[in-house]
């Protein structure tokens, strides 16, 4: 089997379970060195313990492959700094951060607390926002040294942000958000030689558990496994044309997702009374917001 990632480094945060250890397992399987990070919370983000990371650096030198475990917070702006130089100094370098950390504390908006709020941005965002920036500083200083680069950041979005699922208005907004950071980040760091994409996974782990029913099948479908094949894909050299884009992943499907884009129009009117039938023309016309299976809502 050819190896897409043979010689690369790569730094997975939140892969100490589920998606996360699946992507750091076929990055390893593929050739790459991998710094496993997590922090070892439980799915709302309390508690520490490195043991899963461990754990998967063990599997991972197992089958042959290098790997080292990292238990920072990744959004506490020091340590993630701490987490790009750890896969510097056992490595030598870093080509591909997989930013993947999360934490779910749904709740209905009306029930929803400050503290369920912040937590759930802060892992996602920030989680997303302070590792990027580290390495994206780190490869645009060797860029201004003289030395090229082919780097890779591949975030963690959802289906749940870009389409939209009641019951998760923080972890929607967060992952819409990472969306958005993705493409925006793209457009900033293609002059360094760093792409930036987006994966919405669909996927069967301890974070979705109790959000519904799931048969046998549909376990199996939803497999994290079934995702880690894009983000390999994506963190190899072959993906250095594909930048800004958001790819879901899983339950038997890839597909891109595409973004915003301007629906009907109509000439400025400054009379708001005038504005009723100008609003119903242009939502005749507009097309529905997608439901969670990315289809046109009813």
């Amino acid at each position: 089997m050819a190896r897409l990632c043979e010689g690369r480094v790569a730094v997975v945060t939140g892969a100490g379970r589920g998606i996360g250890a699946a992507y750091a397992k076929m990055l390893a399987e593929h050739g790459a060195k991998v710094v496993v990070n997590d922090l070892g919370g439980d799915r709302a983000g309390g508690g520490a313990d490195l043991t899963p990371a461990q754990q998967v650096v063990e599997d991972i030198k197992a089958a042959g492959g290098e790997a080292v475990a990292n238990g920072a917070d990744v959004s506490d702006w020091d340590q993630s700094k701490a987490m790009i130089d750890q896969a510097v100094s056992e490595f030598g370098k870093i080509d591909v951060l997989v930013n993947n950390a999360g934490i779910l504390r749904d709740r209905m908006l009306v029930n929803m607390t400050e503290d369920e709020w912040d937590a759930v941005i802060k892992v996602h965002l920030k989680g997303t926002f302070a590792p990027s920036h580290h390495a994206a500083a780190h490869w645009r200083a060797l860029v201004k040294e003289g030395q090229a680069v082919d780097a890779r950041i591949i975030n963690t979005s959802s289906v749940s942000g870009i389409y939209g699922n009641p019951g998760q208005t923080n972890y929607g907004a967060a992952k819409s958000g990472i969306a958005s950071f993705s493409i925006i980040a793209a457009r900033e760091l293609r002059r360094y030689g760093i792409t930036v994409n987006a994966i919405a996974p669909i996927a069967y782990t301890r974070l979705t558990d109790d959000l519904r029913e799931y048969s046998e099948d549909d376990k199996a479908q939803r497999a994290p496994d079934r995702v880690a094949p894009i983000v390999t894909w994506l963190a190899s050299e072959e993906s250095k044309d594909i930048s800004g884009r958001v790819f879901e992943a899983g339950g038997g499907l890839l597909a891109v997702a595409e973004s915003w884009h301007r629906g009907p129009t109509h000439d400025h009117e400054q009379d708001p009374t005038k504005l009723g039938p100008i609003v119903q023309e242009m939502m005749s016309k507009a097309r529905k917001n997608a439901g969670m299976d990315g289809q046109d809502l009813d």
